[in-house]
């Protein structure tokens, strides 16, 4: 079971404000390519896709790949815009043995149960050396993520998440050895003022984990510095790469 529960509200807020620019997704276009190495007829999983975000914009960047979007959440398929999109998590994946060139797993990690099971299911599904991209906020590497800037509370929620140390070695079970971890800026937004006038508490787990005054006090110390600073918001995610 997810952290939370990705039901209607948390869905409609997550495809509402979770999906960034091509500008803003330069670096991982780059990182990206680097690591999966794209090309025409190779077959891509994207596993937890969502809103199927990152499925478009894996067509758009790279074409003659084809991407295959798995989803758990009902409510999140619904409003998926990408196909083929199926039903399946982790530890089920819905495909065949051998039969992806490579699987992407964007802010997903967390919600994952069973980290032993997943590794065991991508590896079923995965042609011999194919890579397995992980893109994350890990436990313990907040300082270069925004959101913790304004509401610090949340860094505990984030410290329950897997570290990288956990993800690497219950992939190092399934026979997965790490092939890189770097850390890749976005720009989440073009300005403090827009991530405050965007900012939906479903839409992020650390968020919907907290109480509701520290929320309040988060959001508050977010309208204040919004008023203050200028330029925009680049955060850095880790990109933990296995093969």
């Amino acid at each position: 079971m997810a952290r939370i529960a990705y039901h209607d509200a948390d869905a409609e807020a997550f495809a509402a404000t979770r999906h960034l620019t091509d500008d803003g997704l330069t670096a991982w276009r780059a990182a990206v390519a680097r690591h999966l190495a794209p090309r025409p007829g190779m077959r891509l999983l994207d596993l937890g896709a969502g809103t199927g975000s990152w499925a478009r914009t894996f067509t758009d960047w790279f074409p003659g790949v084809e991407v295959v979007a798995v989803e758990p959440s009902a409510a999140m398929r619904v409003r998926c815009a990408f196909a083929p999109l199926v039903a399946g998590d982790a530890g089920h994946i819905p495909l065949a043995d051998g039969s992806v060139d490579g699987a992407w797993l964007s802010t997903v990690i967390h919600h994952v149960p069973d980290l032993a099971a997943a590794a065991r299911e991508l590896r079923r599904v995965l042609r011999p050396g194919a890579p397995v991209l992980i893109r994350s906020a890990f436990a313990g590497r907040h300082e270069a993520i925004t959101l913790f800037d304004y509401f610090p509370e949340a860094i505990r929620v984030l410290d329950t998440y897997p570290g990288i140390a956990d993800v690497e070695a219950a992939f190092a079970a399934a026979g997965f050895a790490t092939a890189a971890v770097e850390q890749v800026p976005q720009v989440t937004a073009s300005s403090l003022r827009e991530a405050a006038a965007g900012l939906r508490r479903e839409a992020h787990t650390p968020l919907q984990l907290i109480t509701d005054a520290e929320y309040a006090a988060g959001v508050q110390r977010l309208r204040e510095a919004a008023h203050v600073h200028s330029g925009p918001v680049i955060d850095a995610l880790d990109l933990l790469v296995l093969r």
